[in-house]
């Protein structure tokens, strides 16, 4: 009887070892994957930053770098002001800024401009003046990259 026990055991540890479970995992289509969504990731961020269609004007200004606490003031080409992808009525700029500053003494933070390259400049300096006037100090012109020196 020992050696019909033994035996069997043998031929339980051979069929276990032809059925075992595979325990290794083909992690290559996942990471295929994955790159492909960092690739698209990637492209459509600077998309997601602002939604106002402003043609920039060009230069070879170094980047901006990106804060959190960032404001998006866009001229688009018709002369109409937008603060974040909110369309501001004329006149009404100065309302608009106020509940942007928050309390009196706070740091304001800072404004990135993005202009029309054909709009009229003196538009462009009367929304600086009003963003000056209402306490927003680092206000920032937005470009595009240029390859080639004026």
């Amino acid at each position: 009887m020992a050696m019909n026990l033994a035996s069997s055991g043998a031929r339980r540890g051979r069929r276990a070892s032809r059925r075992a479970p595979m325990a290794e995992i083909n992690v290559t289509p996942f990471v295929d994957v994955m790159l492909v969504l960092l690739i698209i990731f990637m492209v459509t961020a600077p998309l997601l930053a602002s939604g106002v269609p402003v043609d920039l004007p060009e230069s070879r200004a170094d980047p901006l770098d990106q804060e959190p606490d960032q404001i998006t003031v866009a001229i688009d080409r018709e002369g109409f002001v937008y603060v974040d992808d909110t369309r501001i009525e004329r006149g009404a700029l100065p309302q608009a800024l106020e509940s942007l500053a928050g309390p009196e003494g706070a740091q304001r933070p800072s404004v990135n401009l993005r202009a029309d390259r054909n709009i009229d400049w003196g538009r462009a300096m009367a929304v600086m003046g009003e963003l000056n006037r209402a306490g927003f100090s680092q206000i920032s012109l937005v470009t595009t990259g240029s390859a080639e020196a004026p």
